[in-house]
């Protein structure tokens, strides 16, 4: 037990260091890009800070088991390193001991890692949506600036202003392109003024003077002394369908090559954070008069290949290039191949050969 708390505690400490980096660094990541768009009014602030948070949350079921990864070579490195794992087999403490030690911490890391596949995650992304369906009606356009294109809505909304002297003033050059329940048309106008809402709550109006509105499809055109436009995208009715937000209760009963790939993501996140954790023991091994983080750049390179690999199986699946068995369970089925031959790997060999020899 002491043995097991210590060994526990060491690895616990380490994955809270690093996972406590990778997030600051997603976070930070996030951080630039949706804050540049609240910036560039295409997003209210406090939206951006909402939508940042729910990523973090998204990314919690891969950057825990890296940081578990990482911790297991970083701490096992040190204790090869100082000799200490000498000591504990001197002790008569045996690998399995010590394998099992780390499978505990492993083990309930991976519990709280396939919740958060299986039930934080879709409703994370059912939140982001939902956030990014309702910010459709806020775009701040006192904040838009002159000079630059603002693509937004997926393409389904595009404005450019010539000249502006700064935030809320009046715009000269007005140019809008918008796209809603079939109806593709462009707006341009020499000047437009920003008018408070028909009633409280509701969204501002933009005066436009000197407007000219074509529909793309069918060329015909319309000019105005002076046209009162809402430019913002109002879309009725459920959103669509997306298998990052469905239940996965749902996705259990669901046949489509999309709901099927998705579900296995979900279901491989807790079992690939067991295989890391135990593939880390041996990684962390080193000889004599070797550096004790010698093997940390492998350790990163062999959680990038398999990542790339699980992405690209889940890819296969999705399109329909894979069917469902195998589906992406190769990649843990590779993953845990290395596993076992690394951690049994060295016991077993010598008696192979003996047996051969």
């Amino acid at each position: 037990m002491i043995l097991a708390r210590y060994l526990i505690g060491q690895i616990g400490r380490a994955t809270l260091a690093i996972l406590g980096v990778l997030a600051a660094l997603f976070a930070s990541y996030s951080a630039e890009r949706f804050f540049g768009d609240a910036s560039r009014g295409l997003l209210p602030l406090a939206i951006a800070a909402r939508m940042i948070g729910l990523e973090l949350l998204i990314s919690l079921e891969v950057l825990i088991p890296i940081s578990l990864f990482l911790a297991v070579v970083l701490v096992f490195g040190r204790l090869n390193s100082d000799s200490e794992v000498v000591a504990m087999y001197a002790l008569r403490v045996t690998p399995a001991r010590v394998r099992h030690a780390v499978l505990v911490l492993a083990g309930g890391l991976a519990v709280l890692v396939a919740l958060l596949s299986l039930f934080a995650r879709p409703w994370a992304y059912a939140q982001m949506h939902a956030i990014s369906r309702h910010a459709q009606g806020a775009l701040n356009v006192d904040a838009i600036q002159a000079g630059s294109f603002y693509v937004a809505r997926q393409g389904n909304l595009v404005i450019y202003l010539g000249h502006r002297d700064g935030p809320a003033a009046p715009a000269r050059g007005v140019f809008v392109r918008r796209r809603q329940e079939g109806v593709n048309e462009v707006i341009h106008a020499a000047a437009g003024y920003r008018l408070p809402p028909e009633k409280k709550g509701g969204d501002p109006r933009i005066l436009l003077r000197d407007a000219h509105v074509v529909e793309l499809a069918t060329g015909e055109m319309v000019s105005a002394a002076s046209l009162t436009v809402d430019p913002y995208l109002h879309f009725h009715g459920p959103p669509p369908y997306s298998p990052l937000a469905a239940g996965t209760w749902h996705l259990a009963r669901s046949r489509e090559p999309a709901d099927v790939a998705e579900l296995q993501w979900r279901l491989s996140t807790g079992i690939s954070t067991l295989l890391l954790a135990l593939l880390g023991i041996p990684l962390g091994e080193t000889r004599p008069r070797q550096g004790r983080h010698e093997k940390f750049g492998v350790a990163v390179l062999i959680y990038a290949a398999y990542y790339l690999a699980s992405s690209s199986a889940r890819t296969w699946v999705q399109n329909g290039v894979v069917p469902p068995i195998p589906g992406l369970w190769w990649a843990p089925g590779l993953l845990a191949l290395v596993a076992l031959v690394a951690t049994y790997g060295p016991e077993l060999w010598p008696r192979v050969r003996r047996r051969w020899a």
